[in-house]
């Protein structure tokens, strides 16, 4: 196994598919619309981090790099409404959860990036193409867990009939009785 070097914590190994060609592996996998409107949408996500990495390699002043950063920026927050509007089926995944964080976590530090200001310095920011890029790998990870889990809840789903996931009366009464507890 290939070990970083232990002044490089935040280097990432690189993998060898694109963000983009990512995206167009999961789309062709699809079934569901919404999981093709979502994994469409993760590819702009991409495409964008992309573009976002390579200006950071040309130039991290901050007037040529801040603007690709708000553009990026802007395009979360698209991305993360289209996320937000996902149905009830989506919310109750484990994983729809850990994909909000990543994209909420993902923004935060675009924001602090953006803020970290030198006032003596170069006037470039302190975010290096390689940071940028290891974090949207991150959040784009913990967007195709969330559709490769969907897909598979949905197989289990079609392949159990409608009843799968359906409380059964025990589950149920407790439920009620939690809930009763809640209201007191």
């Amino acid at each position: 196994m290939e070990t970083l070097p232990p002044t490089s914590r935040l280097s990432a190994h690189v993998p060898s598919l694109s963000f983009g060609e990512l995206s167009n592996l999961l789309r062709s996998e699809l079934a569901d619309e919404d999981s093709r409107q979502l994994s469409e949408d993760m590819q702009h996500l991409a495409l964008q981090a992309e573009g976002v990495a390579a200006g950071l390699r040309l130039d991290r002043r901050r007037e040529y790099a801040a603007p690709l950063l708000m553009d990026m920026l802007n395009v979360l927050r698209d991305h993360r409404t289209l996320v937000v509007n996902l149905g009830l089926d989506w919310r109750g995944l484990y994983e729809y959860a850990g994909y909000l964080q990543a994209l909420n976590n993902f923004r935060v530090l675009i924001g602090q990036w953006l803020l970290d200001v030198d006032p003596w310095g170069s006037g470039e920011l302190h975010v290096t193409p390689e940071e940028f890029t290891l974090v949207a790998w991150r959040t784009l990870g913990e967007g195709t867990l969330l559709v490769d889990v969907h897909e598979q809840w949905l197989a289990r789903e079609e392949a159990a009939g409608s009843d799968f996931g359906a409380l059964t009366e025990p589950q149920k009464e407790r439920a009620l009785q939690w809930w009763q507890k809640l209201r007191r």
